[in-house]
Order: C-alpha cells, then sequence, then structure tokens
C-alpha cells in the first residue's frame, strides 16, 4: 500500500469495523509524512530528493513487521540515516576525525541561524561534511536533542553537538564565494514560484523590487506593471509552470514556452543577489536571441 493513497478495507471487512493494522499503519504515517519531507528537503536541499526518501521509509516500515513502541521517532531516524547515505554517497571524501572538547559550548546560548543566513544558506550547507550537514539542520533548523541526533549518527551527543558548533560557524562565517551567481538566484527564484513557496519567493525579492511588461508581452497576458516585493510574489506564487532557463545577451533569465517555443521572456535585473526588477518581454527581436541554458551555460 502507497501511504498517499487513502487506505481501503480489505476484502472481508467492511469500514465500519473499523481500519485493519497495515491500513491504521499508513495512516499514521501519512500524519508524519509532511514532517518528514520537510527534515529530508532541508538536509538535501531537493524536494524531489526527500519525496523519494520518505518514500524509501515507508517501504522500511512496511515491510519491517516489527512493534514500532514511538513511530515518530523511529522514522525520524530512518529518513535521517537514508538522508546520510545519500549524502555520503554525493560527496565521498573522507571526514575529519572529532576531537570532543570536555566542556562545549551549549548551543542553546547561540542564536540559530539556520532561518536566518539568507539565500545562500544551500550553497554554504553543500560544502558542509555530511555529518556537520546532519547535526546542524536537525538541531538548529528542527530542534531536535543531541541524544536523538547523536542516535542517528551512532556518535555521542558531545560529538555530535560538537559537530553542530561547527556547522554553525561555517555558516555564520560565509566565504565571499559562496554568494548566488545571478543564474542561481534566478533559478532559485522560479523554483519557489514553482513550488508556491512564497516566504522563499520574499526572501529572494528586493524591498522595492517591480515587475514591468512590454507591449508585446502585455498582449500575451502579462500585467504592464506590479510594484514591490510583496504583490510581485503573490503574483508569481504558484505560477511559472511552464518556464524554462534560458540565457539571452549573456543574462541568465527564463521564459515561458508554449509548444517548445519561447512566448514571453522573463528578464531579470539582479542587485546584491536579490531580484530587482523582472521584465516581460515578448518583442520578436528579443525572443529570437533566447536560448535555453543548463545552469549558467548555454545548452
Amino acid at each position: 500500500m502507497d501511504p498517499r493513497e487513502t487506505p481501503r478495507p480489505p476484502a472481508g471487512e467492511t469500514a465500519g469495523t473499523g481500519p485493519s493494522a497495515e491500513a491504521e499503519l499508513a495512516q499514521r504515517f501519512a500524519a508524519e509524512r509532511p514532517r518528514l519531507v520537510g527534515l529530508a528537503a532541508r538536509v538535501l536541499g531537493d524536494h524531489a530528493e526527500a519525496e523519494d526518501i520518505v518514500q524509501q521509509a515507508w517501504l522500511r516500515l512496511d515491510g519491517s513487521g516489527e512493534d514500532i513502541e514511538n513511530l515518530p521517532a523511529w522514522l525520524t531516524t530512518v529518513t535521517t540515516r537514508l538522508c546520510l547515505d545519500r549524502l555520503r554517497r554525493r560527496t565521498p571524501i573522507p571526514e575529519e576525525e572529532i576531537e570532543v572538547e570536555e566542556v562545549a559550548p551549549d548551543p542553546a546560548d547561540d542564536v540559530a541561524l539556520a532561518d536566518a543566513v539568507g539565500v545562500a544558506l544551500q550553497v554554504v550547507l553543500d560544502r558542509l561534511t555530511p555529518n556537520e550537514r546532519i547535526a546542524f539542520v536537525m538541531h538548529d533548523s528542527f530542534g531536535f536533542e543531541f541524544t536523538t541526533i547523536a542516535a542517528v549518527l551512532d556518535s555521542t551527543p558531545a560529538a555530535a553537538r560538537k559537530l553542530a558548533s561547527r556547522a554553525r560557524a561555517k555558516v555564520a562565517q560565509p566565504r565571499s564565494e559562496d554568494a548566488l551567481a545571478d543564474w542561481e538566484v534566478v533559478d532559485a527564484f522560479m523554483a519557489a514560484a514553482r513550488e508556491g513557496d512564497f516566504s522563499r519567493l520574499v526572501q529572494l525579492l528586493a524591498p522595492d523590487a517591480v515587475v514591468r511588461g512590454d507591449e508585446q508581452a502585455i498582449l500575451t497576458g502579462t500585467p504592464a506593471r506590479i510594484d514591490g516585493r510583496d504583490d510581485v510574489a503573490s503574483f508569481f506564487n504558484g505560477s511559472a509552470h511552464a518556464a524554462l532557463p534560458v540565457i539571452v545577451d549573456g543574462r541568465a533569465g527564463s521564459a515561458w514556452f508554449h509548444r517548445g517555443e519561447a512566448k514571453v521572456l522573463f528578464d531579470f535585473t539582479i542587485v546584491d543577489g536579490r531580484v530587482q526588477r523582472i521584465d516581460f518581454r515578448a518583442d520578436p527581436q528579443v525572443i529570437a536571441k533566447v536560448a535555453r541554458r543548463d545552469g549558467a551555460d548555454p545548452r
């Protein structure tokens, strides 16, 4: 049974007799699923990967045959360990030995940085070791105790505390090369638009962000103007599903495609890592210059 589906009573059992053990397990898992996806997505930085990881956790649960006393804790451990395995395959670099201080600083005295480092957080997370990343995200983003984190990492609470402290120091002092390139800002913005992540859109926009449309774009149905970060974020929130990454005149942008052809260019102006302006452009001479891209490179 897929826990994303509504369980049906098995043969011989009616809806009025109560759910089967399998259906009840699926329902309990479904209740935990959003939390697990959120945790995995924050650790891995990829929502699709997170969904895959959580589905693997369900398969392990469905086939375990165990009488699990604390299902949320069991699922957290399994999901996080699956994430850790994937991070280690992604980052095949030996991790340095952890020297645990006799008296480690209490991270409760520090300001949690996980939600305050801006749009470059994922860039910074990518240079943490897998264990640092797990410890930092579980503690600073989700508030897990170090005893729980230690169990996931097969370590000790003191070592887990040291990992989180080391990761926090790296996040608190990002390197200049951690700043997002313009194309990364554009792609992060469009991904947030498709996923309906309003808070992320606001974070990526300058306070005085604007949208403007040229005459041809307005004829296709785009607005002529939008002023202000919240209104721009509201317009894009949950939209842009037919937009693809493009490059025009050396600038990274995005474009709405219809039947394989670019119809409207979203021409971004990026200032200090935030979207300052988006021009909807559909002038044929502009559209003729649009080329698909992968990351920063034209296809």
